[in-house]
């Protein structure tokens, strides 16, 4: 590269993406190349972080991982053809949990479009309806505005994933940028919530049973406790979605865990008897809705910046734009309405909430004392000694398979961050997102809790990555495949030899590679002294994996009580 602030000449496309994702912070990209390897010198010379990947689904994750965690544009780079039908699983994840992704792609020269070139493929066509912009560069001029609106579009609002592709012919010319890079859009900052009147504000300050719904979206917009706050004004009981998880204080008098299919009895009657849900930032999903006990029949008051995530399946207000604001706007407007003596009587519902959360409590320490009973290593017993061996700052990284579900069941894990996969839920998203994680947050002890099934998805990845970018432990539950497929299988009867979804006590093979902390947990007693090890390790920057041979009737009590698994 030559040239200044106010232009500058590239000796090819690469060099000239590169430069503007480093002018925009961007210090580490995912990826597997392909044969073009210009873009993997220009992140070199531009001293960009690379973590190579086996496995271009596992690259996809790794970035949306590092996306959700820190906020900030995760950044992958492939190949072309099969390269980008391997990465849409991951696009698709990407899309669903709000992650910002740029992926970065390589193309068939234009001039030998429809000529049966190596790898071809209508790549944008492929991928478009999985990203919010999918564009193919095919002249050098194009280079500098195409890429500075793929990084302004993947950052939103709202964040999402967006996908560029720079054909061969492009990428090896000559580019010019002959002015400054483009800025990223700034905000308008809009200060015209109403702060009275309106249906909104009156829907909150007539509520009396209130429940606040903080979703996915709410994730980096939560500074100086502004949700706890406007919970603690309204008396208001306090749910995530499962992807809402980590933005709040879970210690906070007023959490009552993940609403819907994750939640616990005393939770879902206390959700049941609201007057009021004010859902934040979510897309009120099936497992929010469906699990449990019936959604109440009562107003639905949403805020969403994305237009598609608001629903139209519920009565009440819907509103289109920043949570953050409205919650900031609703508590000014609780707090005039305490001082003027127009707010009251929820103390009936503050108790209420005392009580579930009471319940709750007493329900997770009478399946612990059950499960010290026992034999073999139960995962309440798991999840008490992972809690009971952490520090601070923490992030849980977690499946979405039958048994590793026990982690999004508060109270029998609390505190720290939490990433989980969207309603997608694809297989290894939270065993190789783990990696992502712990780039983008080197100082937090992260943690991925998953299934034998996900880890061997993952494997080769976190083989791959463990001596440059380690620090992560792996703790799998080992019942030998898919355990909730199994349970359905047995629901109907079919042979267990024949459709062998699962074969419990079996862990996968163990590493054969050097440095990696590799242990087969079965003594309960041993478990605090062997997550202490471990921890150990991945403070020096290792990998420890943990495998725990885990039952399968060691099912997560509201899923169990839900009646979606067989019994």
């Amino acid at each position: 590269m030559t040239g200044d602030g106010d232009g500058a000449r590239y000796d090819g496309a690469w060099p000239a993406v590169v430069d503007l994702l480093v002018r925009s912070g961007v210090d580490t990209c995912f990826g597997l190349p392909g044969d073009d390897m210009e873009l993997l010198r220009a992140l070199d010379a531009a001293g960009v972080d690379v973590v190579p990947c086996r496995d271009q689904r596992n690259a996809v994750y790794m970035a949306a991982g590092y996306a959700l965690q820190s906020g900030r544009p995760g950044v992958c780079a492939l190949g072309k053809g099969p390269a980008v039908t391997h990465a849409a699983t991951g696009l698709l994840e990407a899309r669903e949990s709000g992650a910002p992704v740029l992926l970065l792609a390589a193309g068939t020269p234009e001039r030998g479009r429809g000529s049966g070139g190596f790898q071809e493929l209508d790549q944008v066509a492929a991928v478009a309806p999985l990203v919010r912009w999918a564009h193919r560069v095919t002249h050098p001029d194009r280079v500098v505005p195409a890429a500075a609106k793929a990084l302004a579009l993947t950052s939103g609002p709202p964040p999402g994933p967006v996908y560029l592709e720079i054909a061969d012919d492009v990428r090896t010319a000559e580019i010019v940028r002959t002015g400054p890079w483009p800025r990223l859009p700034e905000p308008l900052e809009d200060e015209s919530f109403p702060l009275t009147g309106g249906p909104t504000t009156a829907a909150v300050l007539a509520s009396r049973r209130p429940v606040v719904l903080v979703g996915g979206g709410m994730r980096h917009l939560n500074a100086d406790g502004a949700i706890e706050g406007f919970a603690g004004r309204l008396d208001a009981a306090l749910f995530t979605t499962a992807s809402g998880r980590g933005t709040v204080d879970e210690r906070h008098p007023l959490f009552c865990g993940v609403a819907g299919l994750y939640a616990s009895a005393p939770a879902r009657e206390l959700f049941a008897g609201c007057d009021l849900v004010i859902s934040l930032a979510g897309r009120l999903e099936e497992t929010v809705t469906e699990g449990g006990t019936p959604w109440p029949p009562v107003p639905v008051l949403q805020v969403n910046i994305d237009p598609a995530g608001l629903s139209a399946e519920f009565p009440g207000p819907r509103v289109l734009g920043d949570a953050r604001r409205a919650v900031l706007a609703w508590s000014r407007a609780l707090s005039d309405a305490h001082a003027e003596g127009l707010r009251g009587h929820t103390e009936p519902w503050a108790r209420e909430i005392a009580v579930a959360r009471k319940a709750m409590a007493a329900e997770a320490d009478d399946e612990r004392a059950r499960a010290a009973e026992l034999p073999g290593v139960r995962i309440a017993e798991l999840l008490a000694a992972l809690d009971a061996t952490s520090s601070e700052p923490r992030v849980l990284v977690a499946e979405n398979g039958l048994q590793d579900m026990w982690s999004y069941c508060y109270p029998f894990h609390a505190g720290g961050g939490s990433i989980v996969p969207s309603e997608q839920t694809p297989l290894g998203f939270g065993a190789a997102a783990a990696i992502g994680v712990k780039r983008a947050a080197p100082q937090h002890e992260v943690t991925a809790f998953i299934g034998d099934g996900a880890f061997v998805a993952a494997r080769g990845d976190i083989a791959a990555t463990a001596g440059s970018h380690g620090g992560v432990l792996y703790v799998v539950l080992c019942n030998g495949g898919y355990g909730w497929l199994d349970a359905q299988r047995a629901r109907l009867g079919l042979d267990g030899e024949r459709y062998a979804f699962a074969r419990p006590g079996t862990p996968p093979p163990a590493f054969d590679e050097a440095g990696i902390h590799h242990r087969v947990l079965r003594d309960k007693e041993a478990l605090a002294d062997e997550l202490r090890t471990a921890r150990e390790v991945c403070a020096q920057g290792g990998t420890a994996v943990l495998m725990v041979p885990v039952d399968p009737d060691d099912i997560p009590p509201p899923i169990r009580d839900a009646e979606v698994i067989p019994q």
